[in-house]
């Protein structure tokens, strides 16, 4: 309040104290509260909890997406099948369960080259499949498709199903002006940092690192790198070699080469056994090697030397390409990406079993699944939990180049890859993600738009998207109070447990949102909108929930606008109330 208004004011007191102070203390008293937060309606169905089961984002897969075939034959055909297809109505059910049954005999080559018929079953399953199938489907004719069907038209019904469950992720950038806004109001500790370097002593400044694996244990880190040379005459060749890291006091000392596996040829892309006492490295161009990159393993010897290197054999190994090892927990699976011949796409990811004598079987393809007609490299199997991430540039939500993705195993069947959110994903291109085994740290290479052959390692605390026990679903929607009309705003959450990060997200145009969350765990939701004023609410994670909002929205822009004033005229009643107190007048 400026001098001259107060100065005013004093000569009127006496006016002011007779006739308007009962007025302005009621006016203070009734002032909304919402000008400094508001708290809204909320509406828990059923008690709060609601079970999820025919949600798009929690579709249990079919028999049909186990594709018995496909590591058995390379293209199926039944001509008296087909004929029995083509000959059926083509509005009748029995139609879907004929063209379902086929396409489950599908090869590897059936869904390049008869992939009008998974779109066919895709529509058919529109009407008369369980509840997301057809979800499934068109996503397979958009991962496997060669230009032989109607792309566009088949994006257009893949969205019109997905319309309301589209993840719609707000902006890196708009991400870290939310994350400062937090900060200044909030006495919640800030969201740790994401896409953070490992700096000068882990990453080489003038060439690429890459392929880290967390061993062993988590205070041990392999990593591949292109910084030793060879120089032979005058030419000088970038030579790649293994290093590892260990971490002392919470700090990763400075890396060490891994001398008796590295040659003059190239290795990279190690793992450790669960026991530490076997390595599995990928080596190049070198002799006793069957094609161009092939996998071998190390055996750890009595005084703490690796020696014992051998191929893996022709069993896994071909005369393409193969790479990228990654052994599950219980050590007898071994997944790779490999480029070889008869694959879905220009690089697949497959695996090997051992058999009862200890030997590695023939080499198995993970199927169209995990699979597509593009790359897909750099598999990880969770120490802890059946989880693979790997990364790919080939399924529908990208955020760059190449995004690290996640999948279940249930049963038999590799649940839709889930992308791991822009947390993780940046608009360059991420590869070779590890995570440590308490899921607390994540490790990957990432190649930024402005250099993309220049890969360095990354890591930082591991956000929601990417935990693999992210799977019980938060499911809600936000609507007017006056109107019953779907609101516009920005979702975020916040776990209170462990401070571990969501990536916000936009509401939906229906006024709908939905999060993948760890179960048994306190969170903090926080709405903001430029309709309404912010909204919080703290709740704890017991499976599925559903919690539904409703907002009291303002009454115009210019109510919003006008906040200011507002406040300034909660400050004048206030002021009116001390001198009313403080005069001796009174």
């Amino acid at each position: 309040m400026s001098t001259l208004t107060t100065g005013i004011f004093l000569q009127n007191y006496e006016v002011v104290k007779t006739y308007f102070l009962p007025f302005i203390l009621t006016f203070c008293l009734l002032l909304p509260t919402s000008l400094l937060g508001q708290k809204p309606t909320t509406k828990f169905k059923k008690g709060g909890v609601v079970q999820l089961n025919d949600s798009l984002t929690s579709y249990s897969q079919s028999d049909i997406f186990e594709f018995p075939n496909v590591n058995k034959v390379k293209y199926y055909h039944d001509a008296k099948r087909l004929k029995a297809l083509n000959d059926y109505p083509r509005t009748d059910e029995g139609l879907y369960q004929l063209t379902r049954t086929y396409v489950k005999n599908f090869g590897i080559e059936n869904f390049y080259r008869n992939t009008s018929l998974l779109w066919d079953l895709a529509k058919l399953s529109e009407n008369y499949g369980p509840k997301g199938e057809a979800v499934l489907l068109y996503k397979l004719v958009l991962k496997h498709h060669r230009d032989n069907v109607n792309t566009q038209q088949v994006q257009a019904e893949y969205d019109s199903l997905t319309k309301n469950q589209k993840e719609n992720y707000v902006p890196l950038t708009y991400y870290y002006e939310l994350v400062d806004y937090r900060r200044e109001i909030d006495t919640l500790r800030p969201p740790h940092g994401v896409l953070v370097n490992m700096g000068t002593l882990i990453n080489s400044s003038t060439a690429s690192d890459y392929g880290p694996t967390i061993g062993n244990r988590d205070d041990l880190l392999l990593f591949s790198s292109k910084r030793n040379s060879l120089r032979t005459g005058i030419e000088k060749t970038v030579n790649e070699d293994i290093f590892y890291s260990i971490k002392l006091e919470g700090e990763w000392q400075w890396p060490e080469e891994f001398k008796n596996i590295n040659t003059g040829y190239n290795e990279g892309s190690a793992c450790l056994s669960k026991d530490g006492k076997h390595l599995f490295f990928s080596r190049c161009n070198a002799p006793g090697i069957i094609g161009n990159c092939d996998l071998l393993v190390a055996d750890m010897q009595a005084d703490s030397t690796w020696g014992n290197v051998r191929n893996l054999g022709p069993a896994v190994n071909s005369v393409s390409w193969e790479s990228h090892p990654s052994l599950s927990h219980s050590g007898d699976t071994l997944f790779f990406a490999s480029d070889r011949l008869g694959g879905f796409g220009l690089s697949d990811i497959y695996y090997t079993v051992k058999d009862a004598s200890g030997s590695w079987t023939t080499a198995q393809n993970m199927g169209p699944i995990i699979n597509t007609r593009k790359n897909e490299v750099s598999p990880f199997f969770h120490h802890r939990f059946n989880v693979l991430y790997f990364s790919s540039d080939g399924h529908p939500l990208n955020f760059g180049e190449f995004d690290i993705y996640k999948s279940y195993k249930k049963g038999n069947v590799w649940s839709e890859p889930k992308n791991t959110g822009p947390l993780v994903n940046g608009e360059g291109s991420e590869y070779y993600f590890t995570i440590d085994t308490e899921s607390s740290h994540l490790y990957y290479a990432r190649a930024d738009t402005s250099d993309l052959n220049n890969l360095d390692l990354h890591s930082f605390p591991v956000p929601m998207e990417a935990q693999p026990e992210a799977t019980v679903t938060l499911k809600g929607n936000l609507t007017s109070k006056a109107t019953g009309k779907p609101l516009k705003g920005i979702v975020s959450i916040i776990d209170l447990d462990k401070g571990v990060e969501v990536a916000p997200q936009f509401i939906r145009e229906d006024g709908s949102f939905d999060f993948s969350l760890i179960n048994k765990r306190n969170y903090l939701l926080i709405i903001q909108g430029e309709d309404f004023f912010r909204i919080e609410e703290t709740f704890f994670m017991d499976g599925d929930m559903e919690i539904n909002k409703e907002a009291e929205p303002i009454e115009s822009k210019i109510a919003f606008d006008q906040l200011e004033f507002e406040t300034v005229r909660q400050i004048f009643c206030l002021r009116c109330i001390m001198i009313w107190i403080d005069s001796p007048i009174s």
